[in-house]
C-alpha cells in the first residue's frame, strides 16, 4: 500500500513538479550523501525494500543497463530502471517494466518530496540538488508504488559521493574508466577510478570491464579490503566476437560458471561486445548468488532486441543521419571505430555541440581525421561551449595532427539551423552524424522524429 502523501499539495500539475525539479539545477552538483541519507530517513527508507544492480563507469553504463533490464524482463522479473540523462521526456529516466513513470504518479510523489526537501533546505546541509530529488523520486516510486524484483540503477556522477550510492546492491558493475568529469572527480585516471570504486560494497560481488592494469589492481585491492568477490574481464570472464556488422553482431561468452555461445548483440559497434559481456557476467553472478532463473531462450531473445536510443542510432534514412552521444575522448574513439568498421559512406558530415567542461581536444583527435564537413553548434544547455570556441579548438587540433586534406568547417550557434545545413550537405551516398553532449542529442532526436522540443535534463 502506498504511503500517505502530504495533505496540502505543493503542485497541481505534472509540469509544475518537473519545473520545480529542474529549477534545482542552478544549485549545481552536490557530492556527498548527507542530504540523501536525511531524505531517505524522512521517507522511511524506501530503498531498503529493494534489490539493486548498481552500474557505474565512464562509458557503457546505459547500454549495460539496457541489456540487463531487457534480459530480466524477458525472464519474467519485474524491473525498475533509473538512468540519466533522459532523451525526450523527464519521465524516461524512471521506468517500471519498460514503461515511464506515469505523470500523475510523479506528481503525487513530488508532492510528498517537496515539504521534506524544504525541511532539509532550511538546515545547514542546504537544498537537495536536482539529481538528489530525481533519485529520491525513483527510490520512492520503486519502494512504495511498484515494488520491482530488481532495480537497475545507473550512477549519476562518479560513485563514492554520488547520491545513488545510498543503496546496498546485490551486485556492483563498473564498465570502464575514462577521461570525463575530471573537473569534479580528479585530474588523473587513478583519482577518477577511486571515486568509481566507491560503489564497491562489503561482501557484494563486483563485475568490471576496466582494462588499464593499474586500475584493475586498484579495484581488486578495494574489493579484497571489503571481502567482495571481483569478476574482472580478461581474468575471470571473457568474450570472443563471432560476427560483426550492422545489426549482425554475435559473441561467445566464457565465465567461471559456464560458457554461452553465439549470443546476439543487438546494439551496434564493437564496444557493445564488452557491454554485453558485462551484462552477461552480472546475470551469471545473480544466477550463482541470488538463484536468478535465466532460460537460454529468454536470454537470446532479450539480447537480440535490446535498444538504447541516442547511441549509434540511425534516425533518418534520407538523408542518413546517425545520432551518437559520444562526449569524451573514449566515446569519440568508440564512435570513430564504429564509423570505420560498420558504416559505408562517400562523405562524412559531422555536427557537434559540447559542454564547456568536456575534454574537447581529446574528443577531436579521434574524430576529425575522418570528417569531410564539420558543423559546430551549441546545445540548449547552461554549460554549453560556444560554437566559435569549439571551432578554435578544432582548428588547433587539425594543426596538431597535421591533417593535410580540406575539411569544411561551419560555425552555426543555432542547433536547428545547423541541423538544416547538415541535411543539405548530406548526399544520398553520404553519412551525417550528430554527436557530442546528450543534451543536444535529445533535442535533435525529438526534432527529427516528432518535430517537437525535448524536455531533456541531467
Amino acid at each position: 500500500m502506498e504511503e500517505q502523501e502530504t495533505a496540502i499539495p505543493a503542485f497541481g500539475q505534472y509540469s509544475e513538479a518537473v519545473n520545480w525539479i529542474n529549477g534545482l539545477i542552478p544549485n549545481g552538483i552536490k557530492p556527498g550523501l548527507q542530504r540523501m541519507e536525511l531524505l531517505m530517513e524522512k521517507l522511511n527508507h524506501p530503498h531498503r525494500r529493494l534489490k539493486f544492480i548498481h552500474v557505474g563507469g565512464t562509458n557503457g553504463k546505459g547500454s549495460t543497463c539496457a541489456f540487463l533490464t531487457q534480459v530480466l524482463r524477458q525472464c519474467g522479473y519485474d524491473v525498475g530502471s533509473f538512468t540519466s540523462p533522459y532523451l525526450e521526456k523527464f519521465t524516461n529516466r524512471i521506468q517500471y517494466n519498460g514503461q515511464d513513470i506515469e505523470e500523475e504518479t510523479l506528481l503525487r510523489l513530488a508532492n510528498r518530496l517537496k515539504p521534506v526537501a524544504d525541511e532539509i533546505a532550511a538546515t545547514e546541509l542546504g537544498s537537495p540538488s536536482m539529481f538528489e530529488i530525481c533519485t529520491a523520486l525513483a527510490l520512492l516510486y520503486f519502494g512504495t508504488v511498484t515494488y520491482p524484483d530488481y532495480v537497475v540503477l545507473e550512477v549519476g556522477l562518479g560513485g563514492r559521493l554520488d547520491c545513488t550510492n545510498i543503496v546496498a546492491p546485490v551486485v556492483s558493475v563498473i564498465t570502464n574508466i575514462g577521461h570525463d568529469h575530471m573537473d569534479i572527480l580528479g585530474d588523473t585516471l587513478e583519482k577518477v577510478a577511486m571515486e568509481k570504486a566507491g560503489i564497491i560494497k562489503p561482501g557484494v560481488p563486483l563485475v568490471t570491464t576496466v582494462e588499464q592494469p593499474e586500475i584493475i589492481g586498484l579495484f581488486k585491492n578495494e574489493a579484497k579490503s571489503k571481502r567482495a568477490t571481483a569478476y574482472v574481464l580478461g581474468e575471470h570472464f571473457s568474450y570472443e566476437p563471432v560476427s560483426g556488422g550492422l545489426g549482425e553482431q554475435r559473441l561467445n561468452f566464457s565465465g567461471p560458471f559456464r560458457k554461452i555461445e553465439n549470443v546476439p548483440v543487438s546494439l551496434d559497434g564493437a564496444h557493445q561486445f564488452k557491454n554485453a559481456a558485462a551484462a552477461l557476467m552480472t546475470l551469471e553472478v545473480l544466477r550463482q548468488y541470488n538463484a536468478l532463473i535465466v532460460e537460454e531462450e529468454d536470454l537470446y531473445a532479450a539480447m537480440s532486441k535490446t535498444e538504447w536510443p541516442g547511441r549509434l542510432e540511425m534516425v533518418s534514412e534520407s538523408p542518413r543521419i546517425l545520432l551518437d552521444g559520444a562526449h569524451n575522448p573514449e566515446g569519440a574513439q568508440t564512435l570513430a571505430a564504429a564509423l570505420e568498421d560498420i558504416y559505408t559512406y562517400k562523405k562524412l558530415h559531422l555536427m557537434i555541440g559540447m559542454l564547456s567542461t568536456k575534454n574537447q581536444p581529446g574528443y577531436f583527435r579521434h574524430i576529425l581525421p575522418m570528417v569531410d564537413t564539420l558543423i559546430l553548434t551549441e546545445p540548449d544547455f547552461h554549460k554549453k561551449e560556444s560554437a566559435s570556441r569549439l571551432a578554435q579548438r578544432a582548428q588547433e587540433t587539425l594543426q596538431e595532427l597535421h591533417v593535410d586534406r580540406d575539411i569544411e568547417i561551419v560555425v552555426e550557434p543555432d542547433w536547428k539551423l545547423a541541423l538544416e545545413q547538415l541535411k543539405q550537405r548530406t548526399g544520398q551516398e553520404d553519412l551525417a552524424v550528430v554527436s557530442g553532449t546528450l543534451y543536444m542529442i535529445s533535442d535533435v532526436r525529438s526534432w527529427l522524429l516528432y518535430t517537437t522540443d525535448s524536455e531533456k535534463g541531467w
